[in-house]
């Protein structure tokens, strides 16, 4: 758990120095330091700052950069000599709690209050690769569970949800490494087609928790998307009406993003923007609502568009303060629904239809269609079945 390096947390022992005859001072004259007693820090002097350095580089020490600090590394406590502990911690003994404190980060008499842990905790979602398994999340769970057994955080567990992201694979399908000269560079990407167009393409790649191939070629799909909101936001027209089907689809559209966005489906949701802009995009008269809706959805996916298009639409705030699009319900059912319709089990043809059409007209709408007409006309039809929504089938016989 220590580290001989200058970026970790230092660790909170010292020891008694010797020196030795003739000696008064550890820093200039010979000593020995007794690591076999250690000494805790006092509570009170806590915490131990790093000290500032120009060089923090290893040097040739096996005992690291700090034991070149020596103003800082040896100290006198009642007229005796002490030397602090040189190798750090790797930086997970405040990784592992960081999210204690930021549930409360200006308590500056504990380091979390108890009603901040009761309101706080646990933490809904935990976002990380697979190797966090072994790592960070397994030494965060260690540690909470040792603070919880003391009584000092209210749940026996720090995460509520867990996902692993999947590993983005270099284009041969390999994992990135220098090695293999597979590595994608983001600033090259971003400088190229800009910040919103990769982030977009990083979740448009397929589901979070899938490894997936870079393919910088395919980042042309999510930069016709950016341009496309980009040109129908610009025809928004606050006077033009609102067709039945646009006001469906926005608010199909709004559910849609809305359930995909807390269920992580990123790639899903991209899509049903997607289909938006190009029903928007064929409309001669573009009205103003459902453009906007659009802007609050794309903005956190591309966070720069979205704050540039809704100040061309007016707003003088921040959209990161407008409230998230609500849907109606009752507007998200879809008018008709496409059935598959099948003749003897085998699919011969689809209609469209109400979605609470009776078996009657079910039947009556299906028969009328060429495919499925060919397979049923003369044929004594022995049984209809009609499955609202799903399925229509004629069970006819020679």
């Amino acid at each position: 758990f220590s580290r001989q390096f200058y970026g970790g947390e230092p660790i909170p022992i010292y020891f008694p120095v010797e020196l030795e005859a003739g000696s008064s001072d550890p820093r200039t004259d010979p000593h020995r330091i007794c690591y076999e007693t250690e000494i805790a820090v006092e509570e009170s002097e806590l915490p131990i700052k790093l000290p500032e350095l120009e060089d923090f580089s290893p040097g040739d020490n096996p005992e690291g950069c700090l034991a070149r600090a020596t103003d800082w590394r040896y100290f006198q406590k009642d007229g005796k000599w002490f030397a602090r502990e040189t190798n750090t911690m790797p930086q997970w003994a405040g990784s592992c709690w960081y999210y204690l404190r930021f549930i409360d980060p200006k308590n500056d008499k504990e380091g979390w209050s108890k009603e901040a842990a009761e309101a706080w905790l646990p933490v809904d979602l935990y976002v990380g690769g697979a190797e966090h398994a072994v790592l960070h999340l397994l030494y965060a769970r260690f540690w909470h569970k040792a603070l919880f057994d003391a009584g000092l955080v209210p749940t026996p567990e720090p995460f509520q949800r867990l996902v692993h992201q999947g590993m983005i694979l270099g284009t041969d399908g390999e994992k990135m490494s220098k090695s293999r000269g597979n590595v994608v560079n983001p600033d090259e990407i971003v400088n190229e087609f800009g910040a919103d167009a990769m982030r977009m393409y990083e979740m448009f790649m397929g589901p979070l928790e899938a490894v997936k191939p870079w393919q910088t070629a395919q980042i042309s799909g999510v930069v016709r998307f950016r341009d496309k909101v980009s040109n129908v936001a610009s025809r928004a027209d606050a006077k033009a009406k609102m067709r039945e089907d646009t006001l469906r689809l926005m608010h199909q559209t709004i559910k849609r993003v809305t359930l995909q966005v807390d269920q992580l489906s990123f790639n899903t949701a991209i899509s049903a923007m997607m289909v938006l802009t190009n029903h928007l995009g064929g409309l001669t008269d573009v009205p103003r609502e459902p453009i906007e809706a659009l802007v609050k959805l794309v903005s956190p996916f591309a966070p720069h568009l979205g704050e540039e298009l809704w100040q061309q639409l007016g707003h003088t705030s921040t959209i990161a303060y407008a409230p998230w699009p609500a849907y109606d319900e009752a507007l998200t059912v879809s008018q008709t629904v496409t059935v598959g319709i099948q003749v003897n089990g085998k699919t011969r043809g689809e209609v469209s239809l109400s979605p609470d059409s009776s078996e009657d007209e079910a039947r009556a709408l299906a028969a009328q269609v060429e495919s499925v007409a060919k397979f049923v006309e003369g044929k004594e039809v022995k049984k209809f079945i009609y499955r609202p929504g799903k399925i229509i089938n004629f069970v006819v016989g020679n």
